[in-house]
């Protein structure tokens, strides 16, 4: 076998597995179909601005050795994620937390906000929920669930709630104190200057092809490496034996938008 490892795709999982493979003394080909490193971390310069390509990704951890690790790569800085929802105009802060029902309900305390949302959860008329929509009637009652919940996920999973089954929601967190921070991990941030070079510097010595389709010389590609590490879709891995999950995606449209500044020359 001409390598130890065929690793399909380019990006955080792989490219880690490349680098300490790479330690132990271990040849490896590390493939992957797009035209850049990376995966769906990738960041893209526009304006001198670090777009994260697909989405943006904050990296967050409990765990010190974890986040030591990827800090010998990059220099984080200390973002916290405090999402809002605009529902009809108003904005409530997420996830859920008591931020959030006092701007629903105007309550102050956890054990005011726990009666609300009791009193509420009481007047559904079912027990046993049968769809995600009546799984999040039980856990918030229907203020939380029409305003937050409802029109979200609906539109990310490009159908109506009811057609979706319970578990889905069955993580829906409810956090009673004044607490915006969307996680709860003592370690987080985004790389000062994108993910970019952490993907660098993993793969740094390792044998990389890029806008390389697996499938189209799988055969191939099986033959040449003694153990392979693959990161993309499971169902197409197994030629959609199963037929295909029902993987949902985002469509990202990215404009830039010049700004000028007035400014105003006279004397003091």
């Amino acid at each position: 076998m001409e390598y130890d490892y065929l690793i399909v795709g380019a990006g955080l999982f792989g490219s880690v597995f490349a680098y300490e493979a790479k330690k132990v003394g271990k040849r490896c080909l590390v493939i992957d179909k797009r035209d850049h490193r990376g995966g769906n971390v990738y960041c893209k310069e526009m304006e001198g601005i670090h777009v994260h390509w697909y989405g943006a990704h904050i990296f967050h951890t409990n765990d010190q050795k974890i986040w030591d690790y990827v800090n010998q790569f990059a220099d984080f800085n200390r973002y916290t994620n405090s999402p809002l929802a605009n529902y009809k105009g108003q904005l409530f802060n997420l996830p859920f937390n008591m931020n959030t029902f006092y701007q629903l309900w105007g309550v102050k305390t956890p054990a005011e906000a726990q009666a609300k949302i009791a009193e509420q959860v009481k007047s559904i008329p079912f027990s046993t929920p049968s769809n995600l929509e009546e799984q999040a009637l039980l856990m918030v009652g229907p203020d939380i669930y029409e305003k937050l919940v409802r029109d979200y996920t609906e539109k990310q999973w490009g159908t109506t709630a009811r057609a979706l089954p319970a578990f889905i929601i069955k993580r829906l967190p409810l956090r009673f104190t004044f607490d915006n921070n969307y996680f709860n991990d003592q370690y987080q941030g985004i790389p000062i200057g994108g993910y970019n070079q952490i993907i660098d510097a993993l793969l740094k010595g390792v044998e990389l092809r890029l806008n390389t389709d697996f499938f189209s010389e799988k055969p191939y590609f099986e033959s040449i490496a003694n153990k392979m590490v693959y990161t993309g879709k499971i169902d197409e891995y197994f030629n959609y034996c199963f037929g295909e999950l029902a993987y949902r995606s985002l469509r990202f449209i990215t404009s830039a938008i010049a700004v000028t500044f007035p400014f105003i020359i006279g004397t003091p």
